[in-house]
């Protein structure tokens, strides 16, 4: 395999971590960072006790570390080994041109007014005039690959997205699952490696894109649509990810030359640690759901990982996530360069897409009312949403007693049987699941008729994240959430965030149409 790439530099891609406490950066650190910027310079390294002193720093040491730019970038590179190749990167800085110049504004300005020319109304929606994939001037063979599957416009994301990130500039991009995401930024990689092949072949475990995901199940999911859209372009995709065999994955490396690679961040470090990967030629850098890896602690471990990737001036990045906080921006600002920032909001995936009925229910008649539901209803595919781990697993056992086959889908079943059940679910072998919302958020499935939130979630975003799995890209469906006196409470900030009122009502057994 390949050796680990030279550290590059990365005076502006340092990210801040989120906290409070990040609001009190002094404005020397600002100047500082700036001059860094400008100059290209690192800064003295830090001792060897200091560096691993910082290696897993506590929140507050960590933002405070954080402020200065380069002093972050050398603790973040002290895990993995050093690379024997010699620097090139601070060398190459001041001689080569930046390929994102300022002149980039009237073409992006033009860019902005064919893609969303009627944009500037806040009442018009993206859908009302949908771009078609044909319009794009994509590479024949993607294109037959869209048409096989089944695709002819693209959805709001992807069309308000691919005209710029087709020509080269950095996206963030705020969109619910379910809305095509994946999709627009496959396509905008696919299309750049058909147009710009490689004259000659590539180092193993070189890859020329980098995917990063949250979950397991995500990074599967974009590994299967990858595939299915380079069908018939001979691009090779690979999927790193815990909790599977990593002989096999190394082997998977080892076969041949790669074009995209997808992955969770441990395994990429397990991987970058070993040198069996060279990041050093990543064209595109892709992050995927943002605001999830935050919430899971993943920050630290992406920041090590672009940290050995060309400097974000070398590259293209895709930025994508659900949310866009002031803590995500912070992230999407030092990791893009100037990105055209596209938004779709959840409101308009939540409500035109989705049936929402709110039931009251006593907490103690749930699981019954539920079980009638099923046999009165017989949905055609359902997934059912619990809280907690225990309450997923108790919910199983009382369905499948009750003769209604089902599975569930939770942190702490083993990845096999995860990834059999969620394959059985997409086959159609299975019609109900059973997830929490950190398992169920990698899931991609077409066809979900009903989402059942068996409890109302604590947090409002994840209300919208749950019922994104049906209702998916232009297809309807039904989100049916019970109401008890265990979860009422948290309705207020769902009409909040939602921007209506809910009206809760008696459960409706009765079958639909």
């Amino acid at each position: 395999m390949t050796d680990q790439p030279p550290k590059t530099e990365h005076a502006q891609d340092d990210d801040i971590v989120v906290d409070n406490v990040a609001e009190q950066a002094t404005e020397q650190t600002v100047v500082d960072e700036t001059a860094i910027e400008e100059t290209g310079q690192e800064s003295p390294e830090l001792p060897a006790e200091q560096a691993e002193s910082s290696a897993e720093p506590s929140a507050t040491a960590e933002l405070s570390a954080e402020a200065e730019d380069d002093t972050t970038h050398a603790n973040a590179l002290a895990q993995i080994p050093e690379s024997d190749e010699p620097q090139t990167a601070s060398e190459g800085a001041a001689e080569t041109p930046d390929p994102k110049s300022t002149d980039e504004s009237e073409t992006k300005d033009e860019l902005a007014v064919a893609a969303d020319a009627d944009e500037a109304p806040e009442t018009k929606s993206p859908k009302d005039d949908p771009v078609r994939f044909e319009e794009l001037a994509l590479p024949e063979p993607l294109t037959r690959a869209i048409s096989v599957l089944g695709f002819e416009e693209c959805t709001p994301i992807q069309g308000r997205s691919l005209p710029f990130s087709l020509s080269d500039y950095d996206v963030t991009g705020q969109a619910q699952t379910g809305t095509g995401k994946t999709a627009a930024f496959l396509i905008t990689l696919l299309t750049r490696f058909w147009e710009n092949p490689h004259q000659e072949r590539p180092n193993l475990g070189t890859p020329r894109a980098l995917v990063l995901a949250p979950t397991r199940e995500l990074a599967l999911q974009i590994q299967g649509d990858a595939e299915g859209l380079a069908k018939y372009m001979g691009m090779s995709t690979v999927c790193l990810v815990g909790g599977m065999d990593f002989d096999r994955q190394r082997e998977e490396l080892a076969k041949q030359p790669v074009d995209i690679l997808v992955g969770t961040p441990g395994r990429l470090i397990d991987f970058l640690e070993r040198r069996d990967i060279n990041l050093s030629k990543v064209e595109c850098l892709v992050i995927d759901e943002a605001d999830r890896m935050l919430d899971m602690g993943f920050i630290p471990d992406v920041r090590r990982i672009v940290y050995q990737t060309p400097h974000k001036r070398k590259r293209q990045t895709l930025f994508f996530s659900a949310t866009f906080n002031d803590a995500v921006m912070r992230l999407a600002d030092s990791w893009t360069i100037d990105p055209e920032h596209i938004v779709v909001e959840p409101e308009s995936v939540a409500t035109d897409t989705v049936d929402q009925k709110f039931w009251l229910v006593e907490a103690s008649k749930r699981q019954r009312i539920l079980l009638d539901f099923i046999n009165h209803n017989e949905p055609a595919r359902a997934i059912i949403f619990a809280n907690r781990r225990d309450r997923t697993h108790k919910l199983v056992d009382y369905l499948k007693k009750k003769g209604i086959a089902c599975e569930g889908l939770a942190g702490d079943i083993p990845q096999k049987k995860r990834l059999s059940t969620l394959n059985k679910f997409k086959n159609g072998e299975l019609k109900y699941l059973i997830a929490t919302d950190v398992a169920g958020r990698g899931i991609h499935v077409d066809g979900v008729t009903h989402v059942i939130n068996y409890e109302l979630p604590d947090d409002a975003e994840d209300y919208v994240h749950r019922i994104g799995r049906t209702g998916r890209a232009g297809a309807t469906g039904t989100a049916i959430s019970f109401v008890s006196e265990d979860d009422a409470f948290n309705l207020p900030a769902l009409e909040e965030y939602l921007s209506s009122s809910i009206k809760c009502i008696q459960p409706d057994l009765l079958p639909e149409g």
